[in-house]
């Protein structure tokens, strides 16, 4: 839904009133759980009026107007989608517009995918073109009526400040029929434009109303499209950021082969935001360049996950994916690109127990990431270092690449894309745990997301149970508070997560598949994974439809504030009062949490055994 609908001329008349401001704002709040901010506020004051008219002098004042509307399965919103009927067809016609206050822009270092615009900084933009196409192909790709019906979905970029002598450069991106840029100079050209799109005489009102009752189609999860995207085409479509991080990328390439150098791009984001989608998307392109490219990980799960679904039937694909320790012995930029996916993973050193002699130097695990490609890519989300010894933060990035003389370029992805699209759940999780300022706030439904509390275990797990059956999928996880046993021999797994009368076994240790269990890294990701409770090492990195979470009494709610209580927890890595402080124990186990409670796309259920804290959830949360 967008933040408010109406035609043009019921449009200019909530301007002329002062109310579209004030309503937007408060719909946003609702919605989003966020204020806009100054600069979206002054967006809206100067361009949506411009909008408006052109319809009204377009002759259409019938289309409907869906004012900042949101895109399935993300935060993101569309400046306008306009709604009304085709003058040739009949059919429900639609026309997204990216709406930018632009008075002069040029190119980014001849880029024609980026843009540098004065007042930014410095720091490049997507194409407007580009934005707006690419909301184009993803709406028709998560709105299966669109192409069902063959409905008309046309976008254009309205630089209504600009002229075309001030933006000439941008223009020598290809234009289609269907996808558009115009200037203030070319009004005439845009109202034509609108024309050929809308019939003057039909009112929009049922397409509009179509198109918000449009049933979303399945989200494109990383995992099921791996092969494709890396062996055949590609499958993701990269939005805003999104498409900025792969531009830097692929334009640092260019730059290292034709002048010699080494840059570092930094993408940063949240659980969600599409950093994988990112990395694939590279690995795919960079590979049929054929450029030297590899991806790691510090999860042996998610790599073991990659390379069995993106390199199914291929040996050589296979190959791509390895581990951060993977390059104690590499050449120095022998690699083109180094594609660090969960860079919040890396660790001071890659030294384990399995580590030769002659490796057992002390050289810090980022050092050999550094050297080995000409651009190394650092993934990663700050929020989500949950073991001790994980160094991957953005100032520990500059700082190492400033001392070497690297010089480093970031983006910060925004927008979400896990948690069915919902700005709002993520914002409530980070308050939740005090990772946001402002406190934990009660959950209100946004219509994106499904979150509640559960009674016991055991309705958590038979909720879950029926999802299951429905063809969702579905996890139950919980905080490592449980000993963790090996199975029998004959292949029985233990129970050790034990609440009253209710017991499950975790999730597997080893790579060996036992009693009908997948083997560890495997278990987010086989069917056969349900039934048993995944960790923090099994399910980071991964995303199910309905998220089952378990706090366990490491984390108690006492008064106004979060306690934790490192006797209840059993994980290993923990236990060294030396290593880790009781403050840095402290905020491990609620980055875990943060982990554990933003794995699910459609809904999360949270259970606790701890009387207070089940209390504190059910303020804050509806139950079944």
């Amino acid at each position: 839904m967008g933040l408010i609908r109406g035609t043009g001329p019921s449009i200019r008349s909530l301007y002329e009133s002062g109310s579209a401001i004030e309503q937007m704002t408060a719909r946003m709040l609702h919605e989003h759980g966020v204020r806009p901010g100054p600069g979206e506020i002054r967006s809206w004051q100067a361009s949506m009026p411009v909008l408006a008219n052109d319809l009204i002098e377009a002759g259409l004042s019938n289309v409907e107007i869906l004012v900042e509307q949101k895109l399935p399965l993300t935060s993101r919103r569309i400046d306008a989608v306009l709604a009304g009927v085709h003058p040739v067809t009949q059919k429900n016609s639609y026309v997204l517009i990216e709406l930018k206050q632009w008075s002069q822009a040029d190119l980014y270092e001849e880029n024609p995918e980026l843009v540098l615009i004065d007042a930014y900084g410095g720091r490049p933009v997507s194409h407007p073109l580009t934005q707006v196409g690419g909301y184009q192909q993803y709406l028709t790709d998560f709105l299966p009526a669109l192409s069902e019906q063959h409905l008309n979905v046309a976008a254009a970029a309205y630089l209504h400040n600009a002229t075309q002598f001030t933006v000439d450069p941008l223009f020598n991106v290809e234009q289609r029929r269907d996808l558009r840029m115009f200037t203030g100079d070319m009004k005439s050209k845009f109202h034509d434009f609108l024309r050929e799109n809308f019939d003057t005489q039909s009112p929009g009102t049922q397409s509009a109303d179509d198109f918000l009752n449009m049933k979303e189609g399945p989200s494109k999860q990383l995992l099921a499209v791996a092969a494709d995207e890396i062996q055949k085409r590609e499958q993701f479509v990269l939005l805003d950021e999104q498409k900025v991080a792969y531009e830097l990328v692929m334009h640092a390439v260019k730059q290292a082969q034709w002048g010699n150098t080494k840059t570092a791009v930094i993408v940063t984001g949240g659980p969600g935001t599409g950093k994988s989608v990112i990395a694939l998307s590279l690995l795919g392109e960079l590979a049929r360049q054929g450029k030297t490219v590899l991806h790691a990980t510090g999860s042996k799960s998610f790599t073991t996950t990659l390379r069995r679904i993106g390199g199914k039937g291929s040996g050589r694909t296979k190959s791509l994916f390895k581990y951060f320790n993977s390059f104690m012995d590499a050449e120095p930029n022998s690699l083109d690109v180094l594609i660090l996916d969960e860079a919040h993973r890396i660790r001071e050193t890659s030294v384990n127990r399995y580590t030769k002699a002659e490796f057992r130097t002390g050289r810090a695990q980022i050092d050999e990431l550094f050297a080995t490609a000409r651009v190394p890519v650092f993934l990663l989300d700050q929020h989500q270092v949950v073991r001790p010894g994980e160094l991957g933060t953005v100032a520990e990035i500059k700082a190492y690449a400033k001392a070497l003389g690297i010089q480093t370029k970031s983006v910060s992805l925004n927008d979400q894309y896990r948690c069915g699209g919902s700005a709002a759940y993520i914002n409530w999780v980070e308050r939740f745990l005090g990772l946001a300022e402002g406190g934990p706030i009660a959950w209100e439904p946004d219509g994106s997301y499904t979150l509640t509390t559960s009674q016991s275990p055991s309705e958590l797990e038979s909720f879950l149970q029926k999802k299951n059956d429905e063809g969702f999928s579905a996890r139950m996880t919980a905080g490592y508070c449980w000993p963790w046993s090996d199975p029998t021999k004959d292949g029985q797994l233990i129970p050790d997560v034990k609440i009253g009368l209710w017991s499950r076994p975790w999730n597997l240790k080893g790579e060996r598949a036992v009693g009908g269990a997948p083997p560890s890294p495997l278990w987010a990701s086989d069917p056969s994974g349900f039934g048993q409770v995944g960790c923090i090492y099994t399910a980071q990195g991964f995303e199910y439809d309905w998220n089952g979470v378990i706090i366990g009494p490491d984390l108690v709610r006492r008064g106004d504030r979060w306690v934790t209580q490192r006797s209840e927890n059993k994980d290993p890595d923990f236990k060294n009062t030396k290593k880790v402080s009781d403050q840095e124990f402290h905020a491990l186990v609620l980055n875990v949490y943060k982990v554990l409670l933003t794995r699910g796309m459609i809904g999360t259920l949270i259970y606790s055994e701890d009387p207070e804290t089940a209390r504190f959830l059910q303020r804050l949360i509806p139950s079944f």
